[in-house]
């Protein structure tokens, strides 16, 4: 009988996630890998653009109160919170650096404030700025790794940011164990310490189990 793989989730799921795993036949064992604070923010002018690559920098700006005309932002999770929270979207990305892209050809002559983490990435911000876009950062949130000894060995790790990997990283290391990421960046972080990877096809949650249950589907 083939041993039944388990899977390690950087963060704890809800449980529709769990079941997608558990249903499946597969182990699970999960926690947080990092922890996010929101900050008080001091910016009381009216924002006209606004760039927002995270569902965590939407909380940030929902804590500050912000009054921003226009959001361009990362993935449809983050799209769809800042909508119900009443703020207009005009441009959606898969990533951070394929918003930068649409900006630079669409909207060279706007000025914009990108509310990010104190661990943000450099390919949006370096890109505005070579095309001479007017780019002020704000930082709303901060993000503290959690790291965690693991006394046991996964099959497949679900990560579902940078900082989740250099977290776990921190204290372990990945031996044989499938790195599943949520996008492009996460892998890119991953890609230093493992030696498989998997992409999601999807940037969410339910797309990076997915891709472990499609996975080990034909090894339990």
């Amino acid at each position: 009988m083939n041993t039944i793989p388990t899977i390690l989730s950087t963060k704890k799921l809800f449980t529709p996630q769990k079941e997608l795993l558990l249903n499946s036949g597969l182990g699970l064992v999960e926690y947080d890998a990092i922890e996010i604070e929101l900050l008080a923010v001091n910016f009381s002018k009216k924002i006209q653009n606004a760039i927002v690559t995270s569902k965590n920098a939407v909380k940030g700006i929902l804590h500050a109160t912000l009054g921003i005309q226009h959001c361009f932002c990362v993935g449809e999770h983050t799209r769809k919170l800042l909508e119900e929270n009443g703020y207009m979207v005009v441009e959606t990305a898969s990533n951070a650096s394929v918003l930068a892209e649409i900006i630079v050809k669409k909207y060279k002559k706007d000025s914009f404030v990108f509310f990010c983490g104190n661990k943000r990435r450099d390919e949006l911000p370096l890109l505005l700025r070579e095309n001479n876009i007017q780019l002020e950062e704000e930082i709303v949130y901060k993000t503290e790794l959690k790291p965690k000894k693991m006394n046991r060995t996964f099959e497949g790790i679900l990560f579902f940011s940078p900082s989740a990997v250099q977290s776990y990283v921190a204290a372990n290391t990945f031996g044989r164990s499938i790195a599943f990421c949520i996008g492009n960046t996460t892998a890119s972080e991953a890609e230093k310490y493992a030696g498989n990877i998997i992409v999601a096809t999807k940037p969410t949650v339910e797309n990076v189990i997915v891709q472990a249950v499609k996975y080990f589907d034909k090894r339990i």
